[in-house]
C-alpha cells in the first residue's frame, strides 16, 4: 500500500498522507510542528491577511481566537440560545417544499439546502442585530458575493504552487477574490453600524442576540488584554463561519438526500425512526434529534464516504520532520486524505457502499478527531472549531426533509451520485426530486 506520496507541485513539495497510522503522526504525535495551515493566496485576500481561526498561525493570536470561539460564540449554551432563529428558517423552507410538492413541482434539491443553511447563517451572524427591513436588501448582496468567495477558494491556482508566479496572478483569482473582500467588507461594516445604532437606541441590556453582537461584546471585553481581538478578526470570523456553515453543510446533506432516494430502504426506516419518536402529527424539534440514532448514523456515514474537505485544510510543518521514515522539509505542504483513508478496505467493511448501521454499532467512532480512520473534521489543535454547529444544522435540516416529505425522482431526470472534485467535494450533478408530503395535517406546514 502506498503511504505516502510526494510531488513537486511546481516549487513547492506537496506530500499526500493515505494511512491512519500517518496521520496519526502528523495530527498527533508531531501535532505543535504541523499545526500551522498552508493558506492559499486566495483566502488570505478574503479573510484581512488570514486573521481567520483557519488560517492564522499557531500562537498566541490564534489561541485567544479559538478561546473565544469554542468556549463562547460556539458554546452549546449560546447555540442553544440561537434555536429560535434555527427553527424560523427550517419552518419556512418547509412550507416554501410543501407548496412545490403541491404543486407536483420538483425541486434542485442543493439549492434549496444551501439557501436555507444561507438563511440560517445570516440569521445568526446579526438576525439580532439587522433591521427586518435591510435584511433582505443586505440578505440578497450578501449570498451573491459568498456564493463567488466559495466559488474561488475552490479553484485551483497556480500561483500556490508556484510561488515566484503569484505577483503575476495569471488566473486573476486572487484579483477577483479582492473585489468580493471589498464586497463582503462593506456589509459588514454595514451591520456592524446597524448593531451599534440599535444599540444606542434600545440600550444594551447585556444580552447578546446573534454572533455578531457576542464578537464585538467579547472584543470590548478583552481590548485590554495582550491580544485584543479587533474589528478585522471579528470580519474574519465571520466569514468562517458563513463559509463554513453553508457550502459544506449543504453538499452533506444533498450527497444524504442522494443515497436515501437511492436506496428506499434506508429512507423507509430513518422516516419510522422520525414517526415513533416525533410522530406524523407534530413538527421536528431540535430536542429531538438526540433521540435520533439513525439519522445521526446517516450523517456520520455520508461524512465517511463524502468528506466535506477531501484532503482537510493542507498543514505546513514549521521544522523538518521526520514521519513513516520519510523526510519532511519544513514549509511542505501536507494533505490528509481522509476520502482514501476512510474508504480503506483494511479498516472499513464493504467501504464504497453506504450503510449507516454501521455507525449504529460502532458508537466510539466520533467527530473528535481520535480514531484516525474517521478524519471529517480533522484532528489534534485544529480540528474544526464548528463541529457543534455544523452537527445542528445538518441534523435538524436533514431530519426535517425526511419527516415532512417522501422524496422522489422526477420523470425524465436521473439520479447521479458522481463526484466532483476540488477543495470541496460535491455531487457532479445537481440532485433534482420532487418532495411530497406525508405528515397527516397540512396545518403542520404552515
Amino acid at each position: 500500500m502506498v503511504q505516502s506520496s510526494n510531488s513537486n507541485l511546481g516549487s513547492k513539495l506537496t506530500v499526500v498522507v493515505n494511512t491512519p497510522s500517518l496521520a496519526r503522526e502528523i495530527l498527533k504525535d508531531q501535532d505543535i510542528n504541523f499545526s500551522n495551515h498552508d493558506v492559499p493566496l486566495t483566502a488570505r485576500a478574503v479573510t484581512y491577511g488570514g486573521l481567520d481561526l483557519v488560517w492564522l498561525p499557531y500562537g498566541a493570536e490564534w489561541r485567544m481566537l479559538r478561546k473565544v470561539c469554542v468556549l463562547k460564540l460556539l458554546s452549546h449554551r449560546t447555540l442553544n440560545s440561537f434555536y429560535e432563529l434555527r427553527r424560523k428558517e427550517i419552518r419556512e423552507r418547509t412550507r416554501y417544499l410543501y407548496q412545490k410538492g403541491q404543486e407536483e413541482s420538483p425541486v434542485n434539491v442543493g439549492e434549496q439546502v444551501f439557501l436555507t443553511m444561507m438563511n440560517l447563517t445570516m440569521n445568526m451572524l446579526w438576525g439580532g442585530s439587522v433591521k427586518a427591513e435591510e435584511m433582505e436588501s443586505v440578505g440578497t448582496e450578501f449570498k451573491e458575493v459568498i456564493s463567488e468567495i466559495t466559488r474561488l477558494l475552490g479553484e485551483p491556482n497556480v500561483s500556490d504552487f508556484f510561488p515566484r508566479l503569484a505577483r503575476f496572478d495569471l488566473q486573476g483569482l486572487v484579483k477577483k477574490m479582492h473585489v468580493c473582500a471589498r464586497e463582503l467588507d462593506a456589509i459588514l461594516d454595514r451591520a456592524i453600524e446597524q448593531m451599534q445604532l440599535l444599540r444606542t437606541r434600545d440600550g444594551d441590556d447585556g444580552e447578546c442576540k446573534d454572533f455578531l453582537q457576542h464578537l464585538m461584546k467579547l472584543k470590548d471585553q478583552e481590548a485590554d488584554s495582550e491580544v485584543p481581538i479587533t474589528v478585522n478578526h471579528v470580519k474574519a470570523v465571520l466569514v468562517d463561519l458563513v463559509v463554513g456553515g453553508t457550502d459544506t453543510s449543504t453538499n452533506t446533506i444533498e450527497f444524504a438526500m442522494a443515497e436515501l432516494i437511492r436506496k428506499p430502504e434506508l429512507m423507509k426506516r430513518a422516516q419510522q425512526e422520525l414517526d415513533e419518536v416525533v410522530g406524523k402529527d407534530n413538527i421536528i424539534e431540535e430536542s429531538h434529534i438526540t433521540r435520533l440514532p439513525f439519522i445521526s448514523a446517516i450523517m456520520k456515514e455520508t461524512l465517511r464516504l463524502y468528506p466535506t474537505i477531501p484532503l482537510l485544510v493542507p498543514h505546513r510543518p514549521s521544522e523538518t520532520a521526520l514521519v513513516g521514515g520519510y523526510t519532511i522539509p519544513k514549509n511542505t505542504k501536507i494533505f490528509i486524505n481522509v476520502w482514501s483513508i476512510q474508504r480503506d478496505p483494511n479498516v472499513w467493511e464493504y467501504p464504497t457502499e453506504f450503510r449507516p448501521e454501521r455507525f449504529l454499532d460502532k458508537k466510539s467512532c466520533d467527530f473528535t478527531g481520535t480514531d484516525y480512520s474517521y478524519l471529517p473534521f480533522g484532528s489534534g489543535r485544529r480540528i474544526c472549531a464548528g463541529i457543534a454547529l455544523a452537527e445542528r444544522m445538518i441534523l435538524y435540516t436533514l431530519a426535517t426533509l425526511l419527516h415532512s416529505f417522501d422524496w422522489k425522482i422526477p420523470e425524465g431526470h436521473i439520479l447521479d451520485l458522481k463526484e466532483k472534485f476540488g477543495i470541496v467535494l460535491k455531487l457532479k450533478s445537481p440532485l433534482v426530486a420532487l418532495p411530497v408530503p406525508r405528515l397527516s395535517n397540512s396545518n403542520l406546514y404552515l
